[in-house]
């Protein structure tokens, strides 16, 4: 069975443990708690050398890490993954895009929300990181409003169906209030929430 190395809090972790879930791919939950440093261990690093959670064993000795690179795998031969090769590329598109300009910004000013007291030297650049999640959460309502020349209202983010791009920037879209984020003025944003909830075995994230 997949081992899946996880920390219920994690939005990143969460992609995986929502994703296997609905894809039913069966697999073992081990929890390492990443504020005690359970991910720094000489044991996990020789395993996992970015020493960061989520990841996966496999039973065979292979090994994954990187949240959407764990995605890719499991979903790229389903219904989750687009067949054609641009819409594919979209979906990376999307999935960078929660990478480097969303996840930096509202996962981080969730993470300082949840632990005031954990010493991070970025906590002095939080104005920053407030902004950079208000341009995140800008582009991706503009996406799904459909505000472009030519466009049009979006239920989801790549061919009009539900992939892991969704998975992706659902993780810590929906949790973003607990960062001190407000989506009021992001309607199709909070319509889109509310259809990436209604999925098939949809699970919730969890503190713990």
């Amino acid at each position: 069975m997949i081992r899946l190395y996880d920390y219920l809090p994690s939005g990143n972790s969460y992609k995986v443990r929502l994703l296997l879930t609905q894809l039913q791919i069966p697999f073992e939950r081990i929890e390492l708690d990443i504020i005690k440093g359970l991910t720094r261990t000489r044991e996990f690093l020789r395993k996992f050398p970015n020493g960061r959670i989520p990841a996966v064993e496999f039973d065979d000795g292979r090994r994954l890490f990187e949240s959407n690179a764990i995605m890719w795998h499991f979903a790229e031969t389903t219904s989750l993954g687009p067949k054609d090769p641009f819409e594919r590329a979209r979906v990376l598109q999307w999935m960078f895009f929660e990478q480097y300009s969303h996840e930096p910004y509202i996962a981080v000013a969730r993470f300082f929300a949840m632990h005031p007291d954990h010493p991070d030297e970025r906590r002095g650049g939080l104005p920053r990181i407030i902004r950079g999640g208000y341009d995140a959460l800008g582009v991706m309502e503009s996406h799904l409003a459909g505000s472009g020349e030519g466009d049009h209202p979006r239920e989801f983010f790549v061919g009009g169906q539900y992939t892991i791009a969704d998975i992706a920037l659902y993780a810590y879209t929906h949790v973003a209030h607990e960062g001190g984020f407000d989506l009021a003025n992001y309607p199709a944003i909070r319509q889109w929430l509310a259809r990436v909830k209604s999925q098939p075995r949809h699970i919730p994230i969890t503190h713990g």
